[in-house]
């Protein structure tokens, strides 16, 4: 089978399509058919080597975290799903024809099977940074840099939860993050004071999800380091903020996207799909930034 795979770190030139061997489930996992996998910052940031300190890879390395498509073996001791069923998770190596997942759930009729390849890392990763942050129903979350995937979740979870939220983003996107019941404000210099504006009784908790050096400020806004939660930033605890890239069993918060999704109060837009021999753009185009909604490889 094909798999984007990279043999040394570097830009997206680095990237190959290997003929592999099928890989096997082992115990509690399936492997799918491949039709749809989700770009993500972390995909780009392993190939480009700079998170070898914290994930060192052994080359050949695999690519993607993310995957939809259809299930064709499953593992010992799998239960609740059949060799043929529609699904999204996570796992590794998921830009390749076939790959295993670890975790996942049912893909909703009303989802294509590149949206769902969309959901898996941002949903998780949301669902895990809201419930760290601690900001409860009817408090104020700042959230900086909320047009990507996982501040569109963030915004559309606390939604849900009936958490009001205040999202940096372009001019452009304001009408994006409007939609998703947000605030939009810019980034940039006078942050405190438009938040300030925004929300005269404070805000109590934030999110920095872009990691643009904006821990300090976002410190002083909440006038707490223990309510900053960065999922962009190393240096965050420097100031007395918290990092989260450590990963929960998405597998809860996938299947309650999909009901979400289902009920129509969930969405992961599109913006661009590439085939697998364009995953080096993709590539590009994540780390350059300004992605509304998500990046997905389409496997034929």
């Amino acid at each position: 089978m094909r798999a984007v795979r990279f043999h040394q770190y570097g830009g997206p030139e680095v990237l190959t399509i290997d003929e592999v061997d099928l890989p096997q489930p082992g115990a509690g996992q399936v492997r799918i058919s491949v039709r749809a996998a989700g770009i993500n910052p972390i995909d780009w940031k392993l190939r480009a080597g700079y998170m070898h300190k914290f994930i060192p890879l052994s080359f050949p390395a695999g690519v993607g975290v993310d995957a939809a498509g259809v299930v064709d073996a499953m593992g010992e001791g799998v239960t609740g799903v059949s060799v043929g069923d529609a699904v999204f998770g996570k796992g590794n190596d998921t830009m390749a024809d076939y790959a295993i997942l670890r975790q996942w759930a049912h893909k909703p009729d009303s989802l294509s099977f590149e949206e769902a390849a969309g959901f898996p890392v941002a949903v998780e990763t949301a669902a895990r940074i809201l419930e760290q942050v601690g900001v409860k129903p009817g408090e104020t979350l700042l959230v900086s840099g909320a047009a990507g995937g996982v501040g569109t979740a963030v915004l559309q979870l606390a939604r849900a939860a009936g958490i009001h939220t205040i999202g940096t983003a372009s001019q452009a996107k304001h009408p994006y993050l409007r939609s998703l019941g947000a605030i939009p404000t810019t980034y940039g210099p006078g942050l405190r004071e438009r938040v300030t504006s925004l929300a005269p009784k404070g805000v109590q908790g934030a999110l920095d999800i872009a990691g643009s050096g904006i821990i300090p400020e976002l410190v002083a806004i909440t006038g707490d380091a223990s309510r900053v939660v960065s999922i962009a930033d190393f240096h965050a605890e420097e100031y007395g903020a918290r990092t989260s890239f450590e990963p929960n069993d998405a597998t809860p918060s996938l299947i309650r996207a999909a009901a979400m999704a289902t009920a129509g109060s969930f969405s992961l837009p599109v913006e661009r799909t590439f085939l697998l021999d364009q995953v080096g753009a993709a590539h590009e185009l994540s780390a350059a930034g300004h992605v509304t909604g998500r990046l997905i490889i389409t496997i034929d």
